[in-house]
């Protein structure tokens, strides 16, 4: 994300309260199209014209990609307002004063907003980056780059689309401005930055020139016929493990100083090639629905922006409660206020909102969501749960998805209780499910390599968490890579005829057992210490984590002692707990562990018991 879109995704609405936007006329209005709500006072005529952008949009990305099939990970709501004034009450702040923007951008989980100014020329740039983000994540599986990410993100946030035909391939002036002004970095370096790196994380001239690079990175190679090699080149890179500049060597037929004179040849020349594509057959606002929005209704739609600023989002609750004194029946305030309760962790008063809500509309596939996440997070899901109580969270997430049948969490959430049920048959597929619908939530890609450890298909399992072992998320790379060993070992023993337990549990990890045997196999691996993996069941009797990171749990088992050494304590996959603790004494337990010497050893896995 740019840093203009790191700005756009802190918008808050500035107002002391809520009356004032809503004040005279024209009314609020919702329009909806097949893919998209547009909440707008600019009269429902522009509220169509916006919602035909955002399809038309939608099928040139289809065809930008090639892909059948388009899918916004997370809904997606629309506002767009009659003039800069309104538009100015949700700028960022800058030095406590609202910065002057024609869109806006704000990403949440659970919902996304876009804000648009509608008395402007041009409002479409800003948010059309942020869009393009929002399609990339539902629809691209392979692991990218940030350069190819944010490129791609540009290149499609400056198409033209008209009544005829779509302009693809304008390159922004501004970027040509800022590579001029600041020099270009090397396109080897350019490649090097990752999600976690300083040069894609500070705001900075090396931040910018980043951005811009890229865009004009991936203008090259749409425009020099390279752009299908981009994912020979990341393969080479990801899974091959190749340098940047061996691999774009193969890729490109270029080394790093060839591809470094091409680039900056291309930008010196000024030139690019306008690729037209006829503007999508179908998109037609009449078939559109119009609807009066109530002002409760508007003002509930705008409160939802501020909850899901974490700056504003006490002040998203008071709103919410200013709609219910007008309206202690509006469904949207009751699941916003039920939602911020949830965030805060007071279940009671969450799931006060969440029942109002479900009384008044039993249909709101959120409100079966949340309020079946609600009774998951009060009680958890394990397999001893009541059976009944399982059978209530299945049906309503059931609903919801039959209500939605797109969204993702719900599927997630359904899978685990599938699972908790022991129907890991239906468990597997709904999460399949949940993943194809949203394929860059690593959480869920995770917790489907533990639905294919429970069917002991360890190959599928293992191909997931390979690849998340690559994460620039340290937590999902360190479950991935903490799980391979354990997975690893469960294929070496299954396979060479041995008893293998698996246990699973409703939660990110998986833990992966296997009985202690007098000849245990060895555990293939390059991510863990070379040794038989084991499995000892005891008392943990101490931890010392005077060297920390590192830790040593003294564990006794029988007339055995083992030593069971942690590199990083925090790395170490637990079960039973939420996390590691050098507190642990006098604790039943059972450990994973790679077997070092006589009674010690590299832990894995541990589970309080």
């Amino acid at each position: 994300m740019s840093s203009r879109s790191r700005l756009l995704c802190c918008a808050v609405l500035c107002l002391g309260t809520v009356a004032p936007v809503f004040a005279g006329p024209p009314e609020w209005v919702e329009i909806r199209s097949p893919h998209f709500s547009v909440v707008t006072d600019a009269g429902e005529k522009r509220g169509r014209e916006v919602a035909v952008r955002f399809e038309q949009m939608r099928v040139v990305f289809g065809a930008l990609m090639t892909q059948a099939k388009v899918n916004l990970p997370i809904p997606l709501q629309i506002i767009a307002f009659r003039n800069t004034k309104e538009m100015r009450q949700f700028a960022p702040l800058w030095r406590g004063k609202p910065t002057q923007v024609a869109g806006l951008f704000l990403g949440g989980d659970d919902r996304c907003f876009i804000m648009l100014d509608m008395s402007v020329e041009n409002p479409w740039q800003v948010v059309f980056h942020e869009y393009a983000h929002q399609l990339m994540n539902g629809n691209l599986t392979a692991h990218t780059d940030p350069w190819f990410e944010e490129g791609f993100a540009e290149y499609f946030s400056a198409i033209e689309v008209d009544s005829k035909e779509a302009r693809v391939g304008k390159i922004p002036e501004g970027e040509y401005v800022i590579l001029e002004r600041s020099g270009m970095m090397k396109v080897a370096d350019l490649f090097r930055v990752q999600h976690n790196s300083k040069t894609y994380n500070e705001n900075d001239d090396h931040r910018t020139v980043f951005y811009a690079e890229s865009g004009m990175m991936v203008h090259y190679l749409f425009d020099n016929g390279l752009i299908l090699k981009v994912g020979t080149y990341l393969d080479l890179v990801h899974n091959k493990k190749l340098q940047p500049e061996d691999a774009m060597q193969q890729a490109f037929g270029m080394n790093g100083p060839q591809f470094d004179k091409a680039l900056r040849s291309y930008m010196a020349s000024g030139r690019f090639k306008y690729y037209p594509i006829p503007t999508p057959p179908g998109v037609n606002s009449s078939t559109y629905s119009a609807a009066p929005l109530p002002a409760a209704d508007a003002q509930s739609v705008l409160a939802d922006v501020h909850l899901h600023s974490s700056d504003y989002r006490d002040k998203g609750m008071s709103e919410f409660q200013e709609v219910l004194k007008l309206d202690p029946n509006n469904v949207a305030a009751l699941r916003g206020l039920g939602y911020s309760y949830l965030i805060k962790q007071d279940f009671h008063k969450a799931g006060e909102y969440f029942f109002r809500a479900a009384e008044h509309n039993s249909n709101d596939p959120r409100v079966l969501y949340y309020s079946a996440l609600l009774i998951q997070r009060e009680e958890g899901m394990g397999l001893g749960t009541d059976r009944q109580r399982l059978g209530e969270i299945q049906k309503q997430l059931e609903t919801s998805v039959k209500l939605d049948p797109e969204f993702a969490d719900a599927y997630s959430l359904l899978a685990f209780t599938y699972m908790s049920q022991g129907k890991n048959d239906q468990a597997l597929a709904t999460m399949q499910k949940a993943v194809e619908l949203n394929p860059h939530n690593e959480a869920y890609r995770l917790n489907l390599s533990q639905m294919y450890i429970v069917h002991r298909d360890f190959d599928t399992a293992l191909a997931i968490l390979q690849e998340l072992a690559q994460s620039s998320d340290p937590g999902v790379a360190g479950r991935a890579q903490q799980a391979i060993s354990g997975v690893e070992a469960a294929k070496t023993a299954s396979a060479a005829g041995q008893r293998v337990e698996i246990r699973s549990a409703p939660t990110a990890e998986s833990l992966v057992k296997r009985s202690p045997q007098p000849s245990a196999p060895t555990a293939s691996t390059v991510t863990q210490p070379a040794g038989p993996v084991r499995y000892v069941k005891g008392n943990l009797v101490a931890v010392d984590c005077s060297t920390p990171p590192a830790a040593v749990l003294t564990i006794s088992s029988g007339a055995k002692t083992w030593k069971l050494h942690a590199n990083d304590s925090t790395r170490v996959v637990v079960i039973g707990a939420d996390n590691f603790s050098c507190a642990w004494t006098n604790q039943k337990v059972g450990a994973n562990f790679h077997e070092t010497g006589t009674g010690s050893g590299e832990v894995i896995s541990v589970e309080l018991q």
